[in-house]
């Protein structure tokens, strides 16, 4: 989700949770297609909803990024597909349970100098060395960091699409 003035990405830290391989990750609202949900954008509104309170239906469709699975076997088998939307200001965030903090990340402070660089997780007891963005909510890596580059790539240093 994108906001003007100045032009900034909404981004989550997932709360903590026992047995939930993305606990506490930073990343973006959403999760998985719900029994009433008619297509998969409607459940990214809906997960925005529920996770933050902001509606998207509200805002402006403006694209869809290329559909990305988990570069590791350890995961669960799962695709993600994400939905860009543009709304008009940026709206109050209210966090529900599963999501411990919520923040308007600025394009340019994503895109500054020494932002994005390597990172280090341990995964089974190995570290595994990739890029990350750093950031004052926290590291986003793995998943979101190849969403949110893929995004950064489209749009570029400009003005929002």
């Amino acid at each position: 989700m994108l906001a003007p003035d100045p032009d900034s990405i909404l981004l989550i830290r997932r709360a903590e949770r026992d047995g939930d391989v993305w606990s506490g990750h930073v990343a973006f609202p959403g999760g998985r297609a719900g029994p009433g949900d008619r297509d998969l954008q409607m459940t990214a509104e809906r997960e925005t909803l529920e996770e933050v309170g902001v509606r998207l239906g509200q805002g402006t469709l403006i694209g869809r990024l290329d559909d990305l699975a988990p570069s590791t076997a350890v995961l669960p088998p799962i695709v993600v597909r994400p939905f860009v939307f543009r709304i008009l200001h940026h709206a109050e965030l209210v966090p529900n349970r599963d999501v411990a903090a919520a923040i308007w990340v600025p394009l340019r402070d994503l895109l500054s100098p020494g932002v994005r660089r390597p990172t280090e997780h341990a995964r089974h007891g190995t570290l595994v060395r990739m890029a990350g963005y750093h950031l004052p909510i926290g590291v986003v890596w793995g998943l979101t960091e190849r969403i949110l580059t893929s995004f950064l790539d489209v749009s570029g240093p400009s003005e929002l699409p």
